[in-house]
């Protein structure tokens, strides 16, 4: 009875990802179909074609090493903050304070030029 449970259920499994993925495909082939030859000018795609561009772009952009893990991105932020906050632990507070500013003028771009202390002081406050 104990094997023929786990049989069973190893083929309910098996049955609900099949279905999973084929109805992932007809839903992105629908898509496409009525979005991208009316938007683009580009083919209308079978099945199997989907099932290939579905392929494609999780190799392109999400690959097979668990890319799509959550948090993944927070985690990765994370750990480089420590190391930029380590770095600079070892400088003087005048070398960091230049760091900053030099980081400041370099990536701030202007769209936000209330971080920066000169700015504010000049500015009235209202």
């Amino acid at each position: 009875m104990d094997r023929k449970f786990w049989l069973l259920r190893g083929l309910r499994f098996a049955f609900f990802a099949a279905l999973f993925i084929v109805v992932v495909g007809l839903v992105t082939r629908e898509l496409w179909n009525q979005l991208m030859p009316f938007l683009f000018h580009l083919p209308i795609i079978s099945l199997p074609q989907t099932f290939g561009l579905l392929l494609l772009s999780r190799i392109l952009f999400g690959g097979f090493r668990g890319g799509g893990r959550p948090g993944g991105w927070a985690r990765k932020r994370r750990e480089w903050q420590q190391r930029m906050a380590g770095r600079l632990e070892h400088l003087s507070p005048e070398a960091r304070e230049k760091f900053r500013q030099q980081m400041r003028s370099r990536c701030s771009m202007g769209w936000n030029p209330a971080a920066d202390p000169a700015t504010q002081a000049s500015q009235p406050a209202g």
